[in-house]
């Protein structure tokens, strides 16, 4: 090779992506590596992480590649994708994502690049917007308590079936399911009734209302609605099985809800459905968000997040997460849910959607579906055919005998996807997309296939929506829904929402065990590409080449990266992850003639969704202590083994620990398991922790679970979505999930699906794809190891001032440290809350707040910020210390201090009343780096008592919640 071409070869860019993912320079490296004592990166790996399981190849992975290269062969991916008008419904359908949401929400860094919202003072943005999703969904279903969102349609069915039994005063382990219920929803209530023991039975829908008397279940699950499109009254259905003390269970679809009588004024005890037409694309399944509706005697079992309105510290409307109680890190075994996430950004976007478009849009877009419906069916009678059903929204179902064949092919020829119901049978379901020549095209296939020509003057509106079922009642009368219907009007209230908040893109959010990291724009940028987001989840497989190539891709990757022998992408959360991997674990042990193994060894330090996802495996939960470092204590876990061992199913364990160690013993662990017959499942939350260094197959582990959302870049979106897929060892790899929808999504033996659609969340599969294919193994592992130094860095830098808990056998924290903050409320009445909530003066989001220890907080830097930026956290802590010193001390008064009253809002500093003995600039402006960029929280400390106490959960004018604090 010339010289030259040395050159250029030295100039090309391809790794220069990892030096803007990973924030420290060479120098600020070297400088942090002489703090923490260190002589380079590999010799503080060295001293963190145990030599027993160090070693990762990663040959197989690709060399990285430019941004420009890796959004290029993402482009070229998406069109690989067949781009056809997909019409086949079942609860996915084409719609418009309004211009103004797409730009300034979905790839608004502002919106995606937030954390959940439990520091509620500075999530004032995000609630807001959450609130407007519950009321819309509250509206829509005539039910008076929605969550926040919920990860699809077909596992808020499976979570409302939790609910129900849990609440059901009938003592009955059967469920009834409408025969007209979307297959793919049956299927994942299947798969999670299994273990459980509960017993599905699906019910012909003539027979329902008998099949309840004469079953008695403990609930009934009706689509409405139906998955062909039949629209029928359910009131006598809701009755039987109320009458026999089951609960109604009604999915819906959104859309028909704006002019159907809504299930709630049927007396339907829970209504779910999926909000995806309202403004989020079908992206070949997910994400999108699902929602969950019900009566108030169950809203203290409702899975998920709730918004709640509640006052502030000066009594003024403020919003929070609400009845925290259920959340399952304090329930753990006892949860009826594992759920710890919601679809945040999506719900967003949803809410959004109905806020621009208002009533009466939302009102016109639905009448359009439903005449269009109308005149496609007149078609369809006049062409020949015949209609299963006359009461219809949106889908038709046509009986076309011998002609079903010729029928699909034609359409697929001329650019749609139908749905083949059954041998004779198939749907089309029209939605907001689909133009008037489209819908001519429609009646041209229908003309050539039935052999009756009709034009569309010639059509009369024939069937729809019977009269005694139209909506009387009004919805979405909330000043929001009617405000903001110019551009202008409604990018400002976006604006105005996205200031109150704190994202990554104003500071650095120091969450331990979330990995709130870079989300780079050129991972993001193909999610909108439109071969990604416009491909429903049933298309044929050979329309979804590039999706399928991709995901093949991905699996692949994440397999070298884990050590793993297989990977599946289907489970869309975390906790589907964690559920996922316990379901396989099971299953090999059924398929060995050992079904009963069913005990989980769970360390007392776990995840809180680590007892929550066994007990839903059908697992007891048996809890292995802990000693004073935070390891697993092995005695104890030997004791455990031995006294279960023809029992023993798994081991859930986290690695690094939840105390941000590296156990030195954790081989040790995984064999005392296997030698016991158990298999040692693996939560990743931890697994920035691992990347290039080792790998939690060379560790010993069967399973585990990913946060794609955490390591691998996709965006946290204010709380959701995720992407937590698993990886398994050879033995296990049979017992993958799969889906009755698509054989390519898992193995013939798997055993069912715990997604809606086959490939989970897909469209923001290129997130991570793109985040492996630009850094490249080593960039990985250096990423992995800044990670590492990052935390290191902080803890040194703290030590002197906040004890830093837990340290590994040679002294180092893993990618995260705790600090003992449990001393500062003998010496002073200061509560790690009033650090947390003193932080937001300073514009950070607080650490993780009293866990894994209550009183501490869990700091996780990530290898993507600077040393100026860890710099500007730790000159703040060490600001909050001198703060707590002063009242130790007896400077500062015991009750009224900078702490105490954080955080200050503008309002309050500008007022011309300020009775503190401290001043206002150190209330506002406590360090010089502060006033440069002050962050102001738009409300005072939220009071969670009054939240809980009167919970308030949908849109009002603010001036009625400051009516009803004072």
């Amino acid at each position: 090779m010339s010289d030259a071409l040395h050159e250029l070869a030295a100039l090309e860019d391809h790794g220069a992506f990892a030096a803007r993912h990973i924030g420290p320079s060479e120098a600020e490296i070297a400088a942090m590596l002489q703090a923490v004592g260190a002589a380079s990166l590999d010799d503080l790996a060295d001293r963190t992480v145990p030599a027993a399981i160090r070693g990762q190849d990663f040959s197989q992975l690709p060399p990285p590649v430019s941004e420009a290269e890796a959004i290029a062969e993402l482009r070229a991916l998406s069109e690989l994708n067949t781009r056809r008008r997909s019409l086949i419904g079942m609860g996915y359908h084409g719609t418009h994502v309004p211009p103004v949401i797409l730009r300034n929400v979905l790839e608004n860094p502002g919106w995606y690049t937030a954390y959940t919202p439990y520091q509620a003072e500075i999530a004032q943005g995000r609630l807001e917007a959450l609130v407007n999703f519950q009321t819309m969904v509250c509206d829509l279903t005539g039910l008076p308590v929605a969550n926040a969102s919920l990860l699809d349609e077909a596992t808020a069915a499976a979570e409302a079936m939790a609910l129900a039994l849990a609440a059901s005063k009938s003592k009955s382990r059967t469920l009834l399911v409408a025969a007209d219920v979307h297959p793919q929803t049956l299927a994942v209530i299947q798969t999670r009734a299994e273990p459980l023991g509960l017993v599905v039975e699906v019910v012909p829908v003539s027979g329902i209302s008998v099949a309840a008397a004469e079953k008695k279940p403990f609930a009934l699950v009706l689509q409405y609605p139906g998955t062909t499109g039949e629209v029928r009254d359910i009131a006598p259905e809701i009755a039987a099985v109320q009458a026999v003390g089951g609960l109604a269970i009604v999915a819906s679809d959104p859309l028909s809800l704006v002019l159907l009588t809504p299930p709630g004024e049927m007396g339907a005890d829970v209504v779910i459905g999926s909000s995806q037409r309202f403004g989020v694309p079908m992206g070949y399944g997910g994400p999108h968000a699902a929602f969950m509706a019900v009566k108030d005697a169950y809203k203290r079992l409702m899975p998920g997040r709730l918004v709640g309105v509640s006052v502030d510290a000066a009594g003024r409307p403020a919003m929070r997460l609400a009845l925290q109680t259920r959340e399952q890190h304090i329930r753990r075994e006892k949860a009826t849910s594992n759920i710890c996430t919601a679809q945040v950004l999506l719900a967003v976007m949803a809410g959004m959607y109905a806020v621009w478009h208002g009533p009466e849009g939302l009102k016109r877009i639905a009448r359009r579906v439903a005449l269009q419906a109308r005149l496609l069916a007149d078609a369809a009678v006049r062409a020949g055919f015949t209609l299963r059903h006359e009461a219809f929204f949106d889908t038709i179902a046509i009986e076309a005998g011998a002609k079903a064949d010729a029928l699909m092919a034609e359409a697929l020829s001329s650019g749609f996807n139908l749905r083949r119901i059954d041998a004779t049978g198939v749907g089309i379901a029209l939605d907001e997309t689909v133009s008037r020549l489209e819908l001519e095209t429609l009646l041209a296939v229908l003309g050539k296939v039935g052999g009756q020509a009709v034009a569309l003057d010639a059509l009369s509106p024939r069937g729809g929506l019977p009269a005694a079922l139209a909506r009387r009642s009004a919805i979405l009368t909330a000043q929001v829904f009617n405000s903001h219907h110019a551009e202008h009007a409604m990018l400002r209230y976006l604006k105005s929402l996205e200031d109150k908040d704190v994202a990554l893109n104003r500071s650095m959010i120091p969450l331990g065990s979330c990995t709130m990291k870079l989300n780079a724009t050129a991972e993001m940028i193909p999610v909108t590409f439109p071969g990604f987001g416009e491909m429903h989840p049933f298309v044929p497989a050979d329309q979804a080449a590039g999706y399928i190539a991709m995901i093949r891709r991905l699996e692949s990757w994440l397999a070298t990266i884990t050590g793993f022998a297989a990977v599946s992408l289907q489970p869309n959360a975390g906790s589907q992850g964690e559920y996922a991997g316990l379901l396989a674990i099971r299953a090999w042990h059924k398929a060995r003639g050992e079904a009963q193994r069913d005990v989980c060894l769970i360390p007392s330090s776990a995840h809180g969704t680590n007892p929550a996802s066994a007990v839903m495996a059908g697992m007891r939960v048996v809890v292995v202590g802990c000693d004073r470092d935070g390891n697993v204590d092995l005695a104890d876990l030997e004791a455990k083994i031995a006294q279960h061992a023809d029992k023993l199913s798994a081991l859930m364990v986290t690695y690094p620990s939840t105390h941000g160690v590296f156990e030195e013993e954790i081989i040790r662990i995984c064999d005392a398991v296997h030698a016991a017959g158990g298999q040692v499942y693996m939560d990743g939350a931890n697994m920035n922790a691992q990347v290039g260094l080792t790998a939690p197959g060379r560790i010993g582990a069967d399973v585990c679970h990913l946060n794609l959302h955490k390591t691998f870049c996709i965006p946290h979106g204010g709380g959701g979505p995720g992407v937590g897929p698993i990886g398994v060892a050879a033995h296990l790899a049979p017992h993958l999930p799969n889906h009755p929808l698509l054989a390519e999504a898992g193995p013939a033996t798997g055993y069912g699906p715990v997604s809606a659609a086959p490939f989970g969340s897909a469209s923001i599969l290129p997130i991570s794809y793109a985040y492996i294919r630009m850094m490249g193994g080593a960039a990985l592992t250096r990423a992995t190891q800044v990670a590492i130094l990052n935390a290191n860095y902080i803890a040194k830098r703290l030590d002197g001032h906040f004890p830093v808990l837990y340290k590994g056998a040679r002294g180092m924290v893993a990618h995260e440290c705790i600090l003992d903050c449990r001393g500062f409320q003998q010496g002073g009445g200061v509560l790690v809350e009033d650090i947390a909530k003193r932080l937001q003066d300073y514009g950070f989001h607080a650490p993780t707040m009293s866990w894994p220890v209550a009183g501490t907080l869990m700091v996780e830097p990530t290898e993507s910020e600077t040393k100026a930026e860890l710099d500007r956290f730790c000159d703040a802590m060490i600001a909050i210390r001198a703060e707590i010193r002063a009242v130790e001390q007896g400077r500062a008064d015991r009750n009224d201090n900078p702490l105490k009253n954080a955080p200050h809002t503008a309002a309050e500093v500008m007022s011309s009343d300020w009775a503190h003995p401290y001043s206002r600039e150190e209330a506002a402006f406590p360090l010089p780096f502060v006033a440069a960029h002050k962050y102001w929280p738009p409300v005072k400390r939220v009071d969670n008592v009054y939240g809980d106490r009167n919970l308030i959960c949908t849109c009002a004018p603010l001036e009625d919640y400051a009516q009803a604090a004072e």
